[in-house]
C-alpha cells in the first residue's frame, strides 16, 4: 500500500518504490533499504515534483 495515502486513511496499491531522501547518485543511499518507500504513482510524482526538484513547495 501507498504510504502516503495510508496516513489519509486511504488503501490505494503501491505501484513505485521511492527513495524517502534522494539519492542524487549515491550508491549508499540509492541500495539502503531503510531508505525506501512505497507510494502509488500520483503520490511519487506529487512528493518528486515538491519535495526532490523544488524544496521550495510542500507536500
Amino acid at each position: 500500500m501507498c504510504v502516503r495515502c495510508l496516513q489519509q486513511g486511504r488503501y490505494v496499491p503501491a505501484t513505485v518504490v521511492d527513495h524517502i531522501q534522494p539519492h542524487r547518485g549515491n550508491p549508499a543511499l540509492m541500495w539502503d533499504e531503510s531508505n525506501w518507500q512505497a507510494l502509488c504513482k500520483p503520490c511519487h510524482d506529487k512528493k518528486t515534483w515538491t519535495e526532490d526538484k523544488n524544496p521550495v513547495y510542500t507536500y
